[in-house]
């Protein structure tokens, strides 16, 4: 596991951004794991701005979303295939027809999960997935005491979740859908890079447990620490309880420029 600390959370945006621009040139047919939310849209912001004005292209790859809520109309803006095309796909060269998401409106929801994991596992398996971490080390909707190994899955929301995000939902609580689809850490785990963002103080205790802490379900993002290629890209303030900073500084700065992130 790299750990990179940043200054401020806009200047992850450059550093993720240049692994997938070198992934895209050396494959071109690549498979991106993509999650919505605030966290990873600067990155999102970046990219675009690649494909305006240096040529990026994502005409050839493909996309699986992390979640899913179940049971919000197809045309809800809230639903997070809609969310991603808004905020990212639809402002690219990215074929609508490649970007997938779990089906929440699936008439066997236990049937939804095994089917996404082996879509993504027909595509050739996910190259780079953006993750983000939530106050209580959740990783997509694996919430804390999720399996460590857990695949594609029914959840049902925590109060807190559905609570947090009814600030989408025009502050109302009860418009929140209750159950979701998301992947599960295992198959995350199977992502070939992982790069998880953090930003701000109210991160600063999940990130410390997940990156230093013991591999426990009670911190879903500490399962990253097996994972043979993840990188966690933090502020200085999500960064404030890590014990080791200085030592993951001293490595970054003498990090070979040929290894990229």
């Amino acid at each position: 596991m790299e750990i990179i600390i940043v200054e401020r959370p806009e200047q992850a945006a450059p550093l993720v951004a240049d692994a997938y621009t070198a992934l895209l040139a050396r494959k071109p047919d690549a498979v991106l794991g993509l999650a919505t939310g605030s966290t990873p849209l600067g990155v999102y912001d970046e990219l675009v701005r690649r494909h305006r004005e240096e040529g990026l292209s994502f005409a050839r790859a493909s996309a699986f979303t992390l979640d899913e809520y179940v049971g919000l109309p197809a045309d809800h803006p809230e639903r997070y295939r809609n969310v991603i095309h808004r905020d990212f796909t639809s402002r690219v060269d990215l074929d609508p027809a490649r970007v997938h998401g779990p089906d929440g409106l699936a008439e066997d929801l236990q049937a939804a999960g095994p089917a996404y994991d082996a879509a993504i596992a027909a595509a050739g398996g996910v190259d780079l997935q953006i993750l983000g971490i939530g106050v209580d080390g959740h990783l997509a909707f694996n919430m804390p005491t999720s399996s460590l190994a857990s695949r594609t899955r029914l959840k049902t929301l925590t109060a807190r979740t559905r609570e947090d995000n009814a600030r989408f939902f025009d502050g109302d609580v009860d418009a929140v859908p209750t159950h979701c689809l998301t992947q599960g850490l295992g198959t995350i785990m199977e992502s070939r890079h992982a790069v998880l963002l953090g930003f701000g103080l109210a991160k600063a205790q999940a990130v410390a447990a997940c990156v230093e802490g013991a591999l426990s379900a009670r911190w879903p993002a500490s399962v990253l620490q097996m994972h043979p290629h993840a990188t966690v890209v933090v502020d200085q303030a999500a960064a404030s309880q890590l014990t080791f900073t200085d030592y993951y500084q001293h490595t970054y700065a003498g990090k070979p420029d040929w290894q990229g992130l």
